[in-house]
């Protein structure tokens, strides 16, 4: 089992981990720009955007460094994800 099944069944479970972990990093900005999420004066992505909100035409870079954070980081584990799965065979 270990030696057929296990490497067959890696590659998508890397790729689900790592999408798994965008959709959580997505699903906990969301909540916390909208309320339920995170409590106040707790370091959150969709808090900084939700407090920088009401400052933007003041100070722009207030939502906007957390707004390009998600926007990186998001896609940064979706390739990471890929990469992984190609990484044992690359020529597939």
């Amino acid at each position: 089992m270990f030696r057929h099944v296990l490497p067959n069944v890696m590659a998508p479970v890397i790729v689900m981990a790592m999408l798994g972990m965008a959709h959580v990093i997505l699903t906990a900005a969301a909540l916390s720009f909208l309320g339920p999420g995170a409590r106040p004066l707790t370091p959150e992505w969709g808090l900084m955007l939700n407090d920088g909100r009401a400052f933007m035409r003041i100070t722009p870079h207030l939502p906007t460094f957390p707004g390009m954070a998600i926007m990186i980081t998001v896609p940064a584990f979706n390739v990471l994800g890929d990469g992984l799965r190609d990484a044992p065979n690359p020529h597939a």
